[in-house]
């Protein structure tokens, strides 16, 4: 950021001061989460990597990322070639990396939908049958299974392929890729059509968070930062945060996908009632995601004061074991 920014002879001789934004006790609970969530399923699920990124949603500020493991780890297997055969690198910063989020996606598809322009509303009612016809696009709900008519907040809480990819029909690919874009989504998100609800356009973990960070605020987008403050050697202040809160949903919208989010009951028939989305005594918005094949595993979730995801995976794109579900892995 600094070298883009300032350039690398500033960087390497300007003395600088970076006061970064990250707080150092949720930054040592999240690399231990992640040492021990990668340790634990490496062996389960063959998912030898992990990256998690939480913000601050009222302020954009990044207060945790974590883009390995094991920055001082080393490659594995051992003698493979690194940006090729490995299932881990240390030095890849997952949290940037350009991943498939897989149904992690759905809900900036939905809050387009929401939004006053196309009038659904959460009891809108869809038909889950077969699957989706639309120029040789044919998916199938994950778990092969057809809930007939029902609604837009049971299609989003179960994850349904074929409603989500109907919605996203009805509202037009390029207006729910402009919503993700708005809250805060940098990726192309190009040429995926349809498969673009599934998560078949690629993503960074960190814009992700982000822009369900602008969800949990209610549609108030604060551009993600790791800086609070950076001075020169002659002591002047080069850069310091300055909030710049900027309205880019309908807080209506906002409110009805957070709703559907936050909505345990709604996410029972295909979750269960005690799935590792549920924290005790808190109300927590939660959203999964798992490729193709169990290739990556999300996890998306937030409050009001905190917005945090986590990408489970290999770096070289060696495929999980079967089952290895975001809601499991990540």
């Amino acid at each position: 950021y600094l070298a883009n920014k300032y350039g690398e002879k500033t960087l390497e001789e300007g003395g600088l001061k970076v006061y970064t934004t990250l707080d150092s006790k949720l930054q040592n609970i999240a690399e231990e989460a992640v040492k021990t969530g990668v340790e634990k399923y490496s062996i389960k699920y063959n998912a030898n990597n992990a990256g998690l990124v939480a913000i601050d949603p009222k302020t954009g500020q990044i207060l945790a990322m974590v883009g390995s493991k094991d920055y001082f780890a080393d490659v594995s297997p051992a003698g493979c070639t690194p940006g090729k055969n490995c299932l881990f690198e240390p030095y890849v910063n997952a949290a940037i990396s350009q991943r498939q989020p897989g149904s992690s996606f759905k809900p900036y598809v939905y809050v387009t939908a929401f939004k006053k322009e196309f009038g659904f509303s959460p009891a809108t009612m869809l038909m889950d049958f077969g699957s989706f016809n639309g120029k040789n696009y044919v998916p199938g709900n994950y778990n092969g299974q057809s809930y007939g008519p029902l609604s837009m907040r049971k299609a989003i809480a179960g994850s349904l392929n074929v409603p989500a990819v109907k919605t996203l029909a009805l509202v037009g690919v390029e207006n729910a890729a402009q919503t993700a874009r708005d809250l805060g989504i940098t990726s192309p998100l190009a040429d995926c059509g349809l498969s673009l609800v599934l998560g078949g356009c690629e993503v960074r973990l960190l814009d992700h968070v982000a822009a369900m960070s602008t969800i949990a605020n209610g549609g108030i987008k604060n551009e993600k930062t790791p800086i609070l403050k950076i001075i020169d050697k002659e002591q002047n202040v080069i850069e310091e945060f300055k909030s710049k809160p900027q309205t880019v949903l309908d807080p209506e919208a906002a409110y009805e996908v957070i709703s559907i989010m936050t909505d345990n009951d709604a996410r029972s028939y295909v979750f269960g009632p005690n799935s590792p989305l549920v924290l005790p005594g808190r109300i927590v918005a939660a959203k999964t995601g798992t490729t193709n094949n169990w290739h990556d595993g999300w996890t998306m979730g937030f409050t009001p004061s905190l917005a945090a995801g986590v990408w489970s995976g290999n770096n070289d794109g060696t495929l999980l074991k079967k089952g290895a579900d975001g809601v499991l892995v990540a």
